[in-house]
């Protein structure tokens, strides 16, 4: 065992004077899997794919539960965007009797019974400070603090970046913020339109959130005002009784991008209009084309294009400054509200617990070489849920993954065996 003992010596070595001091409530852990740091969707997947092929991992969560954005941070109306077919996990489909559109409470049940089937069961309460690869031992150190501040050092071989691109909340300065006066708050925690009944909302961001929550409000009474500062492509969910995000895998089988994507705009123009016309202007770029480029996702319509068209949901440019219960857009115009609900996304915290330069950027959080080729870094660092193509390029990861640390510890295995036989049968 003297590899514990080395790696408890480094832990005093490395510590400053105050941290020693608090030693009282520190352990270490030695892991003989890798770490995944997240139990969303993407961190389950990779437990389960690494399971199957008998390689035990240990899963760290900074949350009391699994998927906590889906859990704890998500509308009551949501649905997942895309069919079930294309946002099952690895090596277990939705339960037939689930709709095509599967609802957030059915999806959070499929998560659970997937955790239960492959018998992952998290670290709860577990947050990530810091991690770590010790040239010196070979193995990656990571740090976590839990509810009670209590420090806790794994040791393991492997890490899993499992935190996803949707980590934490982004929240734009604007102008004027401190003077609004009324409320103020992200998606992240915005539950039901019925809270806002007949009231005045501005919604910042016109994404899937922000075009959905908007909905959300108009049909529990409130007058929602969208801000949209950018171009976006609105597409309807469905074409010719498919979906469209369906239709257009199955049309890159023999088109290229750009004829798909023409396509999908001439169907968008027949079943929606000139979206122009009512403030949402399109990129340049074809809409799968830009999500393969710079990952903006389209926008699937399920209702809030008709509120805007009846006049139900306003939209506005972009905001120069609050002021006192009211927004100044940058057209000059000035109107009252009572809430600003700010649909902005989301971002990855990578950079903030992850002691490591080379394959994830510092700027973004997000893996530098580009997708397909995210996955995998140095030194048995891996990366699972950040492609930018939601939980199917979260289930290609997590595939790729368990297959490289099942090679790699299929030729380890081989390397030591050799070494443990008798002389005479190397010779």
């Amino acid at each position: 065992m003297d590899y514990l003992r080395e790696i408890e010596g480094k832990r005093l070595h490395d510590r400053n004077p105050n941290e020693k001091m608090m030693m009282k409530s520190s352990r270490c852990v030695c892991v003989s899997g890798p770490i995944i740091v997240g139990a969303g969707p993407s961190g389950l997947a990779a437990a389960a794919c690494l399971k199957v092929k008998g390689v035990r991992s240990v899963v760290l969560e900074r949350s009391h539960c699994i998927a906590s954005l889906w859990q704890l941070k998500t509308y009551d109306r949501l649905r997942l965007h895309l069919p079930k077919q294309f946002c099952e996990l690895p090596l277990m489909p939705f339960p037939e009797g689930f709709p095509t559109y599967p609802t957030k409470q059915q999806f959070i049940q499929y998560l659970e019974a997937y955790a239960r089937k492959f018998d992952i069961n998290p670290c709860f309460n577990q947050s990530v400070v810091s991690a770590e690869y010790d040239q010196v031992l070979g193995l990656w150190r990571v740090r976590t603090v839990g509810l009670k501040k209590e420090e806790t050092e794994f040791v393991c071989p492997g890490l899993i970046v499992a935190t996803g691109e949707n980590a934490e909340p982004v929240v734009p300065d604007i102008e004027g913020m401190k003077d609004f006066g009324g409320d103020i708050l992200h998606t992240s925690l915005y539950k039901k339109g019925g809270d806002f009944g007949g009231k005045r909302v501005l919604v910042v961001g016109c994404g899937n959130s922000g075009m959905e929550v908007c909905l959300d409000l108009c049909n529990h009474n409130a007058s929602p005002t969208l801000v949209v500062r950018d171009t976006v492509h609105v597409l309807p969910r469905e074409m010719l009784g498919k979906s469209t995000f369906g239709l257009s895998m199955w049309l890159l089988k023999w088109l290229p991008m750009r004829l798909v994507d023409g396509f999908l705009l001439i169907v968008s123009r027949l079943l929606l209009g000139d979206t122009a016309r009512y403030g949402l202007h399109r990129p340049q770029m074809g809409p799968l084309q830009l999500k393969n480029l710079s990952g903006k996702t389209p926008v699937l319509d399920v209702g809030t294009l008709a509120k805007i068209k009846a006049g139900d949901i306003k939209v506005s440019p972009g905001i120069q400054r609050l002021r006192p219960l009211s927004a100044e857009f940058v057209n000059g115009k000035t109107e009252k509200f009572d809430a600003i609900i700010l649909a902005t996304g989301y971002k990855s915290n990578v950079p903030s617990w992850l002691k490591e330069k080379e394959m994830f950027s510092v700027k973004d959080g997000l893996p530098k070489r580009p997708f397909p080729n995210g996955w995998k870094g140095e030194s048995g660092l891996y990366a699972v849920g950040f492609t930018k193509r939601g939980l199917l390029g979260a289930s290609m990861d997590a595939k790729r993954i368990a297959d490289d640390i099942e090679m790699c510890w299929k030729a380890e295995s081989k390397h030591f065996s050799y070494f443990a036989r008798p002389s005479s049968l190397q010779s």
